[in-house]
């Protein structure tokens, strides 16, 4: 063993992944376990840093080709292997369309890009959901590789300037410093991008690698300080792991400094090899033994869980116990037959080239191979499956025009006009997407009636006068109230014949962010706020009509009937029962509301998806949703007579 050996890293990385997985295992006690990935990154900074100043200490240059390759053996292997066991697994869990998705996340993943992808996933609001991606969790290892391929550049220019660690802690401290700030920042505004992209977590890897410039020697000659700051540090990451939340803390920004901080703090006082208190807690030998395994343990646990859960939504206790088992043993495989004899093969070791070109070729391999699975998984779908995915990929009437539903960061409403554009008469529709995707049968009820439709429509923002917390953005949604309260004045402007209102039920919203920040009083303030749109409008003249939401399903019900039929099942699995999805107690009061301002009328279509007993998702030979929530377009379309019954035959529209 080498020298260099700190058994108390072994075991901090053991407490890495612990975290990580038990809280993608759903251990509720640690909702901040995700923080995890934070101290492998400071473990990474303080590890490569340390290694490569060394070696500019010690040679005056660094040999990257021999860094490089021994990054290669070390990481590549059990990554790619990974990869294709779970693209394997894919195809008897997954539907053809999902294999082609997923497909592509492992070719990014393979190359170590994921990040990016996943960036640009994250802004897309209709995006299959992510606790639905086996290859997520590869963010993290891109943003090292990132990292590795940009860190040893970094310091040969430190050096460059000027020999000796001051330049090296100046421009390393710099680096973070701008690093944490852009992050920090772009937390509150475009958290995706602080989250993901690797240069804005660079402040967590120059963290580590200042720590590294600390001298042992002063740690040594103060164990007691040592073993004091080293529980302040364990302090601050059990802290993290039990208080923090994926939904409520804005990640990472400023809070991540609580999990950076303690990672530091623990590797500062194991330097000194202090074996006491933390220091010596870690290198017991059950964290020694998972500390070893925690890269083979991090990508595993991930995919099993995903198609765990996909197999058995509900999955118990037991069968989560099942999970961790699996994913132990599939770990220690990998560990044994796969990690370690390539990273310790004495032919590869040998030269940098004898790494370095299989690892290339092996990447390139990966990277193609998984575009052509992409490729092959949807080249020759069954109809069904076409038909299923072509439903769920069509926008509705309004948002097939680009621009006319708005994004989370805009807030200058833009009015779109659909219908009979020349009409004297309109009607003005104004929401969240679930007004939206009654556009369809909307805007072609209108047209028969020589009305143009107007639209106000802006993602998650409900129409009802309340601040919401967004769980995409972590923080209340400012935005939504600033272009809410200018589509009301716009509309009113217009002066339309009537104005239809829909938006997703407060019951539904809190199933689909059941961790979001709610508040005591948020019935009341929903209601309160529901009743003062209406009446701003009905108090200007104008009529109301309020479109009862959707029933809301447990799963994204495209993906359940593309399943379905891949299995050979029928689509009526995915169906739910009505005291499940139709939220109708909330409909109740919702009614009650409107009914009570004049001027308002109350449409409920409910009985589209639902009978006495049960919701469906595949009706009249048509898929009803595109996820699951949202109506899908060709189902929407057949909605349009008795839209037009509702609206036009009762007199609704008219003045």
């Amino acid at each position: 063993m080498s020298a260099l050996f700190r058994p108390d890293i072994e075991g901090l990385r053991a407490l890495a992944v612990s975290g990580v997985v038990a809280f993608h295992f759903g251990l509720s006690d640690l909702p901040g376990g995700f923080t995890g990935v934070d101290i492998f990154f400071v473990i990474s900074g303080y590890l490569i840093t340390g290694q490569l100043l060394r070696e500019i200490a010690e040679d005056g240059r660094l040999d990257l080709w021999r860094f490089y390759a021994r990054r290669a053996r070390r990481l590549l292997p059990a990554s790619l292997f990974v990869i294709f066991a779970t693209l394997v697994a894919g195809y008897f869990i997954l539907s053809p369309d999902e294999q082609s998705l997923y497909s592509k996340g492992a070719m990014y993943a393979s190359a170590y890009a994921i990040n990016f992808w996943l960036i640009r996933w994250s802004f897309d609001y209709f995006a299959p959901d992510a606790a639905n991606n086996p290859f997520i969790h590869f963010w993290s290892l891109s943003v090292e590789e990132q990292f590795y391929l940009v860190w040893p550049g970094l310091l040969l220019l430190a050096a460059w300037l000027r020999p000796g660690k001051r330049t090296a802690i100046l421009v390393i401290g710099l680096t973070g410093a701008v690093s944490f700030a852009v992050c920090a920042w772009l937390t509150t505004v475009a958290q995706p991008w602080a989250f993901y992209f690797s240069p804005l977590r660079a402040w967590e890897f120059a963290a580590g690698g200042l720590a590294t410039m600390a001298p042992a020697k002063f740690w040594r000659e103060r164990p007691q300080l040592g073993a004091a700051l080293a529980w302040l540090g364990l302090a601050l990451i059990a802290g993290a792991y039990l208080t923090f939340s994926e939904q409520d803390t804005p990640f990472p920004g400023v809070a991540a400094v609580v999990p950076v901080a303690g990672t530091v703090l623990l590797l500062l006082s194991g330097s000194g090899n202090v074996q006491r208190g933390p220091s010596a807690m870690l290198a017991l030998p059950p964290l020694q033994w998972l500390g070893k395994l925690s890269y083979s343990l991090y990508l595993w646990h991930w995919p099993v869980v995903v198609y765990a859960t996909m197999m058995v939504p509900d999955l118990s206790w037991p069968g989560r116990l099942a999970c961790a088992a699996l994913t132990l043993a599939l770990s220690i495989f990998t560990y044994h037959f796969i990690e370690n004899p390539i990273r310790r093969n004495g032919w590869l070791m040998a030269h940098a080239a004898r790494a370095l070109i299989p690892a290339a070729m092996l990447t390139g391999a990966g990277v193609m191979a998984t575009y052509a699975n992409a490729r092959l998984a949807v080249d020759d779908l069954d109809p069904s499956q076409r038909i299923i995915a072509e439903t769920a990929a069509q926008p509705s009437t309004a948002r097939a025009e680009v621009g006319c539903v708005l994004d989370y960061e805009t807030v200058t409403p833009k009015p779109c006009v659909f219908g009979a554009k020349n009409a004297e008469r309109s009607i003005a529709l104004f929401g969240d997407s679930h007004a939206d995707h009654w556009s369809t049968p909307l805007i072609e009820a209108a047209k028969k009636n020589d009305y143009k439709v107007v639209t106000w429509l802006k993602a998650a923002c409900r129409a009802s006068r309340l601040t919401v917390w967004s769980s995409k953005l972590k923080r209340d949604y400012t935005e939504c109230d600033q272009w809410r309260e200018q589509s009301i004045k716009e509309i009113i402007a217009l002066r339309p014949s009537l104005v239809v209102i829909s938006e997703i039920s407060l019951t539904s919203s809190r199933k689909l962010s059941p961790d979001a920040q709610q508040s005591d009083s948020l019935d009341q303030d929903w209601q309160a706020g529901l009743r003062a749109t209406l009446e701003a409008f009905s108090q200007a003249g104008l009529k109301v009509a309020f479109i009862r939401d959707v029933p809301f399903n447990s799963m994204f019900v495209d993906t359940c009937v593309a399943r379905a039929l891949w299995r050979g099942q029928t689509p009526s699995i995915c169906d739910a029962p009505r005291t499940d999805a139709a939220n109708d107690a909330m409909a109740a009061l919702e009614r009650d509301i409107v009914r009570a301002v004049p001027n308002a009328t109350y449409i409920d279509m409910t009985d589209r998806f639902c009978d006495a007993k049960t919701c469906h998702v595949f009706i009249d030979g048509k898929l009803a949703y595109r996820d699951r929530h949202h109506m899908a377009t060709p189902f929407a379309q057949t909605l349009e007579p008795p839209v037009e019954r509702a609206l036009f035959s009762t007199g609704a529209a008219e003045k």
